[in-house]
């Protein structure tokens, strides 16, 4: 009895034996050192200079306006007699028009004018000097030259004509006589008076460098293209040109363009570099309408280590009966390589770690890693215990499932771009148009957390700054 109880236990012992040796035998466990993640520099992707375009337009019914505000009632006086005999006085009667003509603007000033004529004994045959007054009402017509000088719009205004509404005269012994000779010469005395107050008041009042500047320090502020991945655009203006004033369709226009650098920078929210100071404003024949941006298509490693793991599912990967199975992947930066970390079963149980330089395919848009080989010290443990899973056949199959499309990426970034060529407002009477004609990846650089595509975008940006306060 005790001899059969020993013979059971024997071969209880040598089936376990067995059965660990058949387990040894078909399937062999790795221990592999992982790389640790490696410190990748903040990104900074400075783009080739781009121009933007700042078509400026002025209304008319803006000028109107402002040229109103800075008449009051009276515009003009004449203290003196001694000159002309004549002392006058005159009032903007009712509001200014301002239109344009062929090219120039026409100020018409509705006016009335309190004139003190003084004549003695020897005119008119009167016995004795006498001053009577005459109240005049008519209107004058200016016509200006516009032009841009140092930021200010410019006129060079001069009198066109002056129409009174009923032809000045005064009484004399009972007759009205006709004084349109004496009256119209002390108006010439008023002509250059008022043509430098429009000037003036357009000059001063129309100084569009406080309102240009403050579009540019909005649109050079680095706002935020996704909140997700921390990617910020930022432009940094070099030179500001613009073309003469035109007018035209009841609006005094000009372009104006930025030339400018752009940069996509990932993390915290960096600052801007706009000095308002160091803006000069150039005068050219014209501005050039095309915009290369740059934009980043991120790809975290988390988003990649799963769209890898499903690439992963379902294929074996190995030589005649050695296969192994990789139930999941993780990636991660290390010294401007990317570690791919393979979670294998089969006939190798482990993680096995594979380093390469993404790439992007641009047929395909897919990122795949060039120069794919086994980390050293995973290479060495597998020509230790598995030679079959370190030579350069499985590594290929490895290789062509290591790869994966970022064509939702570039789709994002376009968008987000997209979003701001849309009617953006900034800030009041600035808007931001454009559309993006071609997209072209430039190159792939590493972060701690993320594969950053950077694309360029070719199109076209336009910034309109529409008003005046």
């Amino acid at each position: 009895m005790k001899d059969h109880k020993r013979t059971r236990a024997f071969y209880l012992c040598l089936l376990l034996f067995f059965s660990s040796l058949v387990s040894c035998s078909s399937s062999k466990k790795i221990a592999t050192l992982k790389p640790e993640p490696g410190k990748a520099a903040p990104l900074v992707y400075e783009n080739t200079y781009s121009f933007i375009n700042l078509p400026v337009t002025i209304k008319l019914k803006d000028v109107e306006r402002i040229t109103n505000n800075s008449f009051g009632g009276l515009i003009y006086e004449d203290k003196n007699f001694e000159d002309d005999d004549l002392k006058m006085k005159v009032w903007k009667e009712q509001a200014i028009s301002i239109t344009s003509e062929n090219g120039k603007l026409k100020t018409v000033l509705p006016l009335k004018a309190l004139i003190n004529y003084r004549f003695s004994a020897n005119k008119f045959g009167l016995p004795l000097e006498d001053i009577r007054n005459i109240s005049l009402s008519g209107t004058i017509t200016f016509i200006s030259d516009v032009g841009l000088f140092n930021w200010q719009l410019r006129t060079n205004t001069r009198l066109k004509s002056l129409v009174w509404n009923e032809k000045p005269s005064m009484n004399v012994m009972g007759q009205k006589v006709p004084i349109t000779s004496l009256v119209n010469p002390a108006v010439s005395l008023l002509k250059p008076a008022v043509e430098e107050s429009i000037d003036h008041a357009i000059r001063e009042s129309l100084d569009f460098k406080p309102n240009v500047l403050d579009a540019l320090e909005k649109i050079c502020t680095p706002f935020q293209m996704s909140e997700t991945y921390e990617s910020w655009l930022r432009i940094i203006p070099e030179e500001l040109y613009t073309t003469d004033a035109v007018l035209k369709d009841g609006a005094i226009t000009f372009k104006m363009g930025m030339k400018c650098a752009m940069e996509t920078i990932i993390g915290k929210e960096p600052q801007p570099k706009f000095n308002r100071e160091k803006i000069v404003l150039k005068p050219v024949g014209r501005i050039p309408e095309s915009v290369t941006a740059s934009i980043a298509a991120i790809s975290t490693y988390k988003d990649a280590s799963r769209i890898l793991t499903r690439n992963f599912k379902g294929y074996e990967f190995g030589e005649g009966r050695k296969k192994v199975v990789v139930r999941g992947v993780d990636i991660w930066q290390k010294d401007g390589k990317i570690i791919i970390a393979l979670d294998v079963t089969g006939s190798v149980n482990g993680i096995i770690y594979l380093t390469g330089y993404p790439q992007y395919n641009e047929i395909t848009k897919e990122v795949y890693f060039d120069k794919l080989d086994y980390v050293l010290d995973t290479k060495n443990a597998l020509l230790r215990s598995a030679q079959w899973l370190a030579g350069n056949r499985v590594l290929l199959q490895l290789q062509e499932k290591c790869r994966y499309s970022i064509e939702p990426n570039l789709m994002e970034g376009k968008e987000n771009v997209e979003h701001y060529l849309e009617n953006y407002s900034p800030m009041k009477g600035v808007f931001v148009n454009g559309s993006v004609q071609e997209i072209i990846l430039d190159k792939i650089q590493l972060s701690d957390t993320a594969m950053v595509a950077f694309i360029k975008l070719k199109g076209k940006v336009s910034v309109t700054v529409d008003g005046l306060e």
